[in-house]
């Protein structure tokens, strides 16, 4: 039991953490900074909703959304778009359920192996999640990468150039976290729904026996002569 527990408040930790790391990427407007700091007197990032500049000297930031989503945009920035709010909904949701799942909170105490599938669903709620969280976190950083490179070889200098911010960082790291978490409440604790089950059988059988040999007893202690009564009672009753 203190192992399970353990298992369960590891995850409700990794999932908690995680779940507010991609909310956080997600909304955040630092996927992409300028990499010449140095030759800049202003940050400059740029976040999957608007693109905000910052002075060095007195740090005004001032920040430009972006057009309409039904605007034109980069196919890079609405796929990331579409899977950092996929992967939040579905981290949301297996958060949800991992607090359901808890010992701790008194919902459906009288059903441990309800409460046990419900974490196997929260786990695999946390590992879906964690896949379009990882895939639009790396694919944007690879794309931020490989453009720059590209820049550099060719001898192509814009004027700004970007390498990924912490933002990205904060995607890739909360949907490792879901993984993390997924795999504790799905791989670990089948073990102990095994286990639960198994006990759960056991004392169903025993409770089963011992009021089948009650019964019994009771049956055995009863005396003749008072059956004999009930019998003439009965008899006397129909006439």
């Amino acid at each position: 039991a203190g192992m399970r527990f353990f298992l369960q408040y590891a995850g409700c930790f990794f999932a908690f953490f995680s779940t507010g790391f991609l909310i956080t990427s997600t909304w955040t407007d630092c996927w992409m900074v300028n990499a010449d700091d140095s030759l800049e007197v202003s940050t400059k990032c740029r976040g999957l909703w608007w693109e905000c500049v910052t002075n060095v000297f007195d740090g005004i930031q001032t920040c430009d959304e972006y057009d309409s989503i039904f605007a034109e945009h980069p196919v890079k920035l609405v796929l990331t778009r579409a899977m950092m709010i996929t992967a939040d909904i579905l981290a949301g949701l297996g958060f949800f359920f991992l607090v359901l799942g808890l010992d701790c909170v008194k919902f459906l105490p009288d059903e441990p192996l309800i409460k046990l599938r419900i974490c196997l669903v929260s786990g695999v709620t946390l590992l879906i999640a964690g896949l379009p969280g990882i895939t639009g976190s790396v694919w944007y950083a690879v794309d931020v990468y490989v453009e720059r490179s590209s820049l550099v070889f060719h001898n192509v200098f814009l004027g700004i150039q970007y390498k990924f911010g912490w933002s990205c960082w904060l995607g890739m790291a909360g949907s490792l976290g879901c993984f993390l978490s997924g795999a504790l409440l799905t791989c670990c604790m089948y073990l102990f729904r095994e286990t639960s089950s198994g006990r759960l059988h056991s004392t169903y059988s025993l409770r089963k026996g011992y009021s089948s040999a009650g019964t019994i007893v009771t049956n055995m202690h009863l005396p003749s002569s008072q059956t004999a009564t009930a019998k003439m009672y009965a008899v006397d009753t129909r006439v």
